[in-house]
C-alpha cells in the first residue's frame, strides 16, 4: 500500500475510511479524484470483492479518468466506475421487460425529443410562438428528475401553458411506448421507480453494491438523491465528496441543499475536510476565498496552497469591448514570450454569445484555438442521419429515425405520404415500418432489412462504409463539389474511427452496445487535450479543468453576475459559486477583465465593473485602474427617456444610489443599493414624478 504515502494527513483518513457514511468536504483542487480512487483500491486491497463497489460520477471523462487510475493501483478491479446515466442504462439493460421494453430499446437525444414534442404541438394545434417548444421539452424534463407521478403532475400544473405541458408530456410518454424507447431522464427515474415499487430488486442490488461513492454529491438532484438513497439504506456505506462552493447547476435541477443535509440523512457520518489545494498559488486562492466568503449559505473551506505566493491577479479595465480583446491578445503575446504556450491558455466567458469576438481575434493573430461546446460533432446532421440509420437498422420501431432519413438522401419521398403512413400506423396500433407496402417507402423498408441481414455478419465499421454507400449518402455528398460537401463526407469517415477505437477498446462487435454507448456521450462540454491551441469556454463549461493561465473576461454587472441572477439571492450566490469555480481553475496566472461599454446582442451595453472584483482585497490584485467619476444626478422623475443614459448612476430617495442598466422607448430600468451591491431590479421609471419618491 505504498499509496497510501502520497496523501495528506485529510486525504488519508478518509481513505482509510471503511464502514460508514462519510463526507469528504473537498476544496476545488485538494485532490478528490485522488481520494476516491484510492480509496476503492484500499477497500480492494482490505478485502472488499470489487464488484460489491459502485463509483458515480457525472462525466464519461471523470469516469475514465478514475478507471485509469484504480487500474494503476490494483488489479483484478471490477467495480462500476461511471456515470450516473451509464448506472442507470445498466440497471434498465437488467429489468428491461420490467419497463416494458424490448432488448433492443432506443435512447432519444435532446434533438430527438424536440422534433417529437414539435410534431405533437403540430397535432395539438399549438402555436410556437405561445409556447417554446424548448420551454416544453425543459418542464417534462424537471417533471421527470422531480419524480412527479401522473397525478401530480395534473395537479401542480395548473395555468394555461402548463396545461398545454401536461397535455404534450402525456401524448410523449405514448409516443416513447409505442416506439420502445427511453429518453436520457429515464435512464434515472426507471430505476428508482423499479426500486420503490419492487422490494425484492432493490434486495438484490443492494446487496449486490455495498459500498457507495458519489463525486460532485453537491451536483445531485432529487432523482439523483433518491437512486443514491434507496440503493445505500441497507449497509449505509456511502462515501460522498462535493464541496457546496462549487455548486453551480441550479439551473439543471441541482440541489446543493443534497450535501448540506447528508449529516441529518446520516447522524453517524463522518465529515473530513480537504482545504489544502495542490493546483494553485496563494494569491489566486486567497482572491477566491475573499470571494466565496460574501456567501450566506457555504460550507467553510479556507483554501491554502504550498506552491508559493505567486504573482498577483491581474485586473484589465478597458474604454470598450475592441480594446479589452487588444489588451487580451497583448498580454498572451507577452506570456507566449515568457515560454508559454497556447493550449496553457483559456479564456471564460459567461455566455455562449461572448465567443465570437474572441473566435474573430484569434483568426486574426493566427492563434490556434478551440470552443469548448460549440457545434458538436454528434449534433452535426450528416452525423445524425447516420445514426438514425443505425438505430433504425437496430430498432425497426423506430418511428423517429425512421421520419428523419425515410428521405435523406432524397428519394422523392414527401411529407404526404410519411403523414399518412404515420396515420395508418397509428390506427393499426403499429410501427410506421410495419404498415409500408408499397412505392419507394417500400425500397427504402428493403435497404433496412438488407441492411439488418448484413448486420449480422459485419463488424461495425464495415456497417458504417455500407450504410454509408448503400443508402446513397456516399454518391450525394460525393457529388457536391463545394466545400461543404467534402467536409460532411470527411465527417462520416471520421465516424469510422470511433467504431475501431470502440471496437479496439471493448472487443465488441454489438450495434445495440455500440448505440448505448454513444448515447451516454452526453457531456457535450467535456474538455480533451488536443493540438496546441487556446480553450474558449463558458465558466459552466471549465467546471472540473484546470489551465496555467485562465482569463474571466467581461467581468462587469449585468454579464457576471448575470443580469437574470440579480432578483434573487440564492441565484446571486450560484453567480458568486460560478465566479469562484473560474478563480480556482487557474494554476500560475489569473487575470479579470471588462469593459466600460460593449456591444452584444446588437446593442451597446455599459455596465459598472463586477461586484465580485470589488470583494478581491486589493493586496491580490495587480490593477492602475483609476477611480471613475461618480455620477450625481437627481432626476430620476424624467417623462423623456434620452435623459438617462445606460451605467449612469442616479439617486433615489427611497433606494439611494443606483445605476442605470437599460433604457429604451419602454421603460428605463434601474439596479439599485448604495454600494451597488444589487438587491432590486425596477422597471417602468418612464414619467416617474417628482412626488412619487416620497
Amino acid at each position: 500500500m505504498n499509496y497510501l504515502t502520497d496523501l495528506n494527513k485529510e486525504q488519508k483518513e478518509a481513505v482509510m475510511h471503511i464502514d460508514g457514511p462519510c463526507l469528504v468536504v473537498a476544496g476545488a483542487g485538494s485532490g478528490k479524484t485522488k481520494v476516491l480512487t484510492t480509496r476503492i483500491a484500499y477497500l480492494i486491497d482490505n478485502g472488499i470483492y470489487s464488484s460489491n463497489i459502485l463509483a458515480i460520477t457525472f462525466t464519461n471523462k471523470a469516469a475514465r479518468e478514475m478507471k485509469e487510475r484504480i487500474n494503476q493501483l490494483v488489479s483484478n478491479n471490477y467495480a462500476f466506475v461511471g456515470t450516473f446515466h451509464s448506472f442507470g442504462l445498466r440497471i434498465i439493460k437488467e429489468n428491461y421487460q420490467e419497463f416494458g421494453l424490448t432488448s433492443n430499446f432506443t435512447i432519444m437525444d435532446s434533438d430527438d425529443v424536440l422534433s417529437i414534442i414539435k410534431k405533437i404541438m403540430k397535432d395539438l394545434n399549438y402555436d410556437i410562438k405561445e409556447i417554446s417548444p424548448s420551454f416544453i421539452r425543459s418542464k417534462i424534463s424537471f417533471i421527470k428528475n422531480e419524480m412527479l407521478s401522473d397525478a401530480e403532475v395534473t395537479r401542480y400544473f395548473a395555468s394555461e401553458i402548463e396545461k398545454k405541458v401536461v397535455a404534450v408530456y402525456f401524448k410523449y410518454q405514448d409516443i416513447l411506448r409505442k416506439n420502445n424507447a427511453i429518453d436520457f431522464d429515464d435512464l434515472l427515474k426507471l430505476p428508482v421507480d423499479l426500486f420503490m415499487k419492487n422490494q425484492s430488486i432493490l434486495d438484490k442490488y443492494q446487496e449486490k453494491y455495498q459500498y457507495i461513492l458519489v463525486d460532485e454529491y453537491q451536483d445531485t438532484n432529487e432523482v439523483q438523491y433518491k437512486l443514491i438513497k434507496l440503493l445505500g439504506s441497507k449497509y449505509h456505506n456511502i462515501f460522498v465528496v462535493g464541496d457546496q462552493n462549487q455548486a453551480i447547476y441550479g439551473f439543471r435541477q441541482a440541489n446543493y441543499k443534497n450535501i448540506v443535509n447528508f449529516e441529518k440523512d446520516y447522524e453517524d457520518a463522518k465529515v473530513i475536510v480537504l482545504n489544502q489545494n495542490y493546483r494553485s498559488t496563494t494569491n489566486i486562492l486567497n482572491a477566491a476565498n475573499s470571494v466565496i466568503k460574501n456567501n450566506i449559505e457555504r460550507k467553510e473551506v479556507n483554501l491554502y496552497s504550498e506552491l508559493g505566493e505567486g504573482v498577483k491577479v491581474k485586473y484589465i479595465r478597458s474604454n470598450d469591448g475592441a480594446s479589452e480583446i487588444n489588451n487580451i491578445i497583448s498580454e498572451i503575446k507577452d506570456l507566449l514570450n515568457l515560454g508559454y504556450h497556447l493550449k496553457d491558455i483559456a479564456i471564460f466567458y459567461r455566455t455562449n454569445a461572448q465567443s465570437r469576438a474572441y473566435e474573430e481575434a484569434m483568426l486574426k493573430n493566427n492563434f490556434a484555438y478551440r470552443v469548448v461546446g460549440s457545434f458538436y460533432f454528434y449534433k452535426r446532421k450528416e452525423i445524425k442521419d447516420l445514426i438514425s440509420y443505425l438505430r433504425l437498422i437496430s430498432n425497426h420501431n423506430d418511428d423517429v429515425s425512421l421520419k428523419r432519413v425515410i428521405n435523406e438522401p432524397k428519394r422523392g419521398i414527401g411529407t404526404k405520404t410519411v403523414d399518412n403512413l404515420e396515420e395508418l400506423a397509428s390506427k393499426e396500433g403499429t410501427s410506421i415500418f410495419d404498415v409500408i407496402s408499397k412505392g419507394k417507402e417500400l425500397e427504402f423498408k428493403n435497404l433496412i432489412i438488407k441492411l439488418t441481414d448484413e448486420a449480422e455478419n459485419m463488424s461495425l465499421t464495415e456497417l458504417i462504409d455500407a450504410v454509408i454507400e448503400e443508402s446513397g449518402m456516399q454518391e450525394e455528398f460525393s457529388k457536391d463539389n463545394s466545400l461543404d460537401g467534402e467536409i460532411r463526407l470527411d465527417y462520416l469517415k471520421e465516424f469510422r474511427s470511433i467504431t475501431e477505437n470502440y471496437q479496439n477498446a471493448t472487443g465488441s462487435v454489438n450495434l445495440q452496445d455500440f448505440l448505448e454507448e454513444i448515447s451516454l456521450i452526453a457531456d457535450v462540454t467535456e474538455h480533451q487535450e488536443e493540438d496546441d491551441s487556446i480553450t474558449l469556454m463558458t465558466f459552466h463549461s471549465a467546471k472540473g479543468l484546470e489551465f496555467k493561465v485562465v482569463f474571466m473576461v467581461g467581468m462587469e454587472e449585468g454579464l457576471m453576475p448575470h443580469q437574470n441572477s440579480l432578483l434573487e439571492a440564492s441565484e446571486l450566490e450560484e453567480e458568486r459559486r460560478l465566479c469562484y469555480v473560474g478563480i480556482t481553475r487557474a494554476k500560475e496566472r489569473l487575470y479579470l477583465t471588462n469593459a466600460k461599454r460593449r456591444m452584444l446582442y446588437g446593442k451597446d451595453m455599459f455596465n459598472p465593473p463586477s461586484r465580485f472584483i470589488d470583494e478581491i482585497s486589493k493586496e491580490y490584485l495587480e490593477t492602475n485602474i483609476k477611480e471613475e467619476p461618480k455620477f450625481n444626478k437627481e432626476l430620476f422623475y424624467s417623462d423623456n427617456e434620452s435623459d438617462y443614459q445606460s451605467g449612469e448612476v442616479v439617486n433615489h430617495l427611497t433606494f439611494g444610489r443606483g445605476v442605470v442598466i437599460g433604457v429604451d422607448d419602454r421603460f428605463v430600468s434601474v439596479a439599485f443599493n448604495k454600494e451597488f451591491g444589487i438587491r432590486k431590479f425596477l422597471k417602468n421609471y418612464k414619467g416617474l414624478r417628482k412626488e412619487d419618491k416620497k
